[in-house]
């Protein structure tokens, strides 16, 4: 059996994690001889009882063509270090992932990226700008990474999907664990035409400790990250911090001195973090970067919206049109949407998205929207 799914095999047992991993290789113990290994022979490099004999009871060939099988059947494949895809960048962190699962675009991953990360509450400013933002960079050519979460993560994926370098949204769950389940439709989106990462397997739920282990993979994917608005305990100060550990830029974006949302990104710039205030500050940053992108890609033209942003309403579905003409009489929150269309939410937020990604509408706070 090939190292890489041995190192697969590792990683879907519960309870082994990145620093035991470390253990089973620097031992020698990733090899088909480990299929034999009593507890006894897992305790002696250091592992601990439980970890042993979870190890001595589950570790063998047939359990690990399950596993395989079990990612395969929901859409997923991987990526080791042992593989020739696996990002050099990703390579160069403290703490690469031992395995990243994976649905879409694989060519991404090694395409140069930049972080975009904030609060989850942001305001109609932090929405705004990293919608103009997310945009721009994609027209230039950079994949957007982000942590696929309520607020910046998700704007900011759904701008970057409509420029050339496309998004990657890193997860902190399984890739069957949608977290928050509202992105679930964002997701799928993000899985065909981007591309989901997560470095946990099948079944694994949210889990508070997971979201800091999933930022560092954001900032290590990247060229740098820009935070749009963060408070002071914001968990973007940590994607942040890991950017600063594994030697990549951090981005500011400046915010009013009087929002508690934008304290944390001030403090960046304090703290010697670049101020920007356009995409313009970030790209000329890395024009020696841009020149790996494809040729198709360097030599398309940039995204350009159309005058005052009109609707090319020829370009919408029947439910699409449906439901700009019903906003046209708004703005409307989703419960209003839901009872003018009838529809259940998982169909009209699916339209929603759709709308939002083709420009035709926006989201306010609150879950309101409205035409743009």
């Amino acid at each position: 059996m090939e190292e890489r799914n041995l190192l697969f095999g590792l990683n879907e047992v519960e309870g082994i994690g990145w620093k035991s991993i470390g253990k089973i290789r620097k031992a020698g113990f990733l090899t088909e001889k480990a299929f034999s290994y009593t507890s006894e022979d897992w305790e002696s490099i250091g592992l601990t009882n439980k970890m042993s004999n979870r190890l001595a009871s589950v570790y063998d060939a047939e359990w690990i063509n399950k596993r395989y099988s079990l990612m395969k059947e929901s859409g997923a494949a991987m990526v080791t270090p042992f593989d020739e895809d696996y990002p050099e960048l990703l390579k160069e962190t403290a703490q690469p992932p031992w395995v990243l699962y994976y649905r879409g675009r694989l060519e991404l991953i090694s395409r140069p990226g930049i972080a975009m990360v904030g609060t989850r509450v942001p305001t109609a400013y932090g929405r705004k700008v990293g919608e103009i933002l997310a945009e721009e960079l994609s027209a230039a050519g950079l994949t957007v990474v982000s942590g696929l979460a309520r607020g910046i993560d998700s704007v900011c994926h759904e701008a970057a999907l409509r420029g050339r370098g496309g998004t990657i949204a890193v997860m902190a769950t399984g890739m069957d664990r949608v977290y928050p389940p509202e992105n679930r439709e964002l997701e799928r989106l993000i899985g065909r035409e981007g591309l989901v990462l997560t470095e946990y397997p099948i079944g694994t739920p949210s889990h508070p400790g997971l979201f800091p282990q999933r930022n560092r993979i954001i900032a290590g994917l990247t060229l740098g990250t820009v935070v749009i608005e963060a408070d002071l305990r914001s968990g973007s100060l940590i994607t942040a911090d890991a950017a600063m550990e594994a030697n990549r830029d951090v981005f500011a974006v400046p915010g009013p001195i009087t929002s508690p949302k934008s304290r944390g990104a001030l403090e960046l710039i304090k703290q010697g973090a670049k101020l920007i205030t356009c995409a313009k500050d970030i790209v000329e940053e890395y024009a020696s970067y841009l020149d790996k992108i494809p040729a198709e890609i360097r030599e398309s033209e940039s995204f350009v919206p159309e005058a005052g942003n009109l609707v090319v309403e020829k370009n919408l579905t029947s439910e699409e049109l449906r439901l700009y003409h019903i906003l046209h009489q708004g703005p409307f929150t989703l419960d209003d949407l839901l009872t003018r269309t009838e529809w259940d939410f998982g169909h009209l937020h699916s339209v929603l998205l759709s709308l939002i990604i083709k420009k035709a509408v926006t989201q306010l706070p609150g879950a309101i929207y409205k035409v743009i």
